[in-house]
């Protein structure tokens, strides 16, 4: 059977019609396959780069004003500067050995024993009340706050506040007479066997709230359903904190008791503006003050800053070896 002329055409038509479609699919993937592999790499480079460009700003800040000026005490360490010429002549470790051949520069350390000590007590009360206060107790949230506010108030405030407080015939000595333990009041700033007690009792006040925050979030972080099986077992209160909250915030007691440590060796604050380090109760980083501003000798103060970051880095190596971190599973 012939095909007519008019299906010839309609035939040759369709296939022209398709032949074009195809020719301009073609065209069209020739003219933007290139310009697509050209942006694919460059998206992928900018998908890599986005993490370091929001990190860019933070290394900045963080090397222009922390790793920059340790280096620079590095370099005044081993020089004599005075903080004021322009030359500095490189001595070596003369300014070490400086430091350890001066029993003086370095039996202020003893004063860091009575903040050393008064850590340990800081750390148990604030893990005895982040542990009453996780529990059902009213006004819990009261309590919070008022264990948690002396962490928030300045340091000056606060050292103001307790040279009323602690001074002859002041608030605490009216409070032991009203108890009828006069025989107790002390010259609680003035005697140097008193002095280093009271202020860090005062150190333990205003950061116990930090301590006590970091173990009641970690506490809450434990599934309450744990604390559901265990009373259904039987289990009272201090076996649920031996077997239970004890392990469970390990990490974050190790974390405080570096802090804690930490800061009791480096502790300036207290004892500066509340006596200026007067009476017996100067401290390393008071002394590294008074060696530089008073006495113009930023190299030696420098070395002894150094000698301090050492001895935080070492106690911390140190609690990491006798406590170190475990991961604990809970759930």
């Amino acid at each position: 059977m012939t095909s007519t002329p008019a299906s010839t055409a309609g035939s040759a038509g369709s296939a022209g019609s398709a032949g074009s479609a195809g020719s301009e699919t073609i065209a069209r993937t020739r003219t933007v396959a290139p310009g697509t592999r050209a942006r694919g790499p460059q998206r992928r480079i900018v998908k890599r780069l986005t993490p370091y460009l929001f990190l860019l700003v933070p290394l900045v800040l963080l090397i222009t004003f922390t790793y920059y000026p340790m280096v620079k005490m590095f370099w005044y360490s081993v020089t004599n500067w005075d903080g004021v010429s322009p030359v500095q002549k490189f001595i070596g470790p003369k300014n070490y050995i400086e430091i350890y051949t001066r029993p003086e520069l370095f039996r202020v350390f003893l004063v860091s024993l009575y903040y050393v000590a008064g850590s340990f007590v800081q750390m148990a009360l604030a893990l005895y009340f982040a542990t009453i206060l996780s529990f059902s107790v009213r006004f819990k949230s009261l309590f919070k706050g008022i264990l948690f506010f002396p962490y928030l108030i300045n340091a000056v405030a606060i050292a103001m506040m307790f040279l009323f407080f602690l001074r002859p015939g002041g608030a605490l000595d009216a409070i032991l007479h009203v108890a009828h333990l006069g025989g107790l009041t002390q010259q609680w700033l003035g005697d140097r066997a008193v002095v280093n007690f009271s202020l860090a009792g005062v150190s333990v006040w205003r950061y116990m709230g930090l301590n006590f925050v970091l173990f009641l979030g970690a506490i809450q972080s434990i599934p309450a359903q744990i604390y559901e099986a265990a009373e259904l077992d039987g289990a009272s209160k201090w076996q649920q904190f031996r077997y239970l909250i004890a392990p469970g915030i390990r990490p974050i007691i190790g974390l405080s008791f570096i802090l804690a440590i930490a800061g009791a060796l480096s502790v300036f604050e207290i004892p500066f503006i509340m006596l200026n380090g007067a009476n017996g109760s100067e401290t390393f980083v008071i002394q590294t003050v008074r060696l530089a501003f008073q006495n113009q000798k930023f190299g030696l103060a420098s070395a002894s800053a150094v000698v301090l970051l050492l001895l935080v880095l070492l106690v911390t190596w140190v609690q990491r070896k006798l406590v170190p971190d475990e991961k604990v599973d809970l759930t």
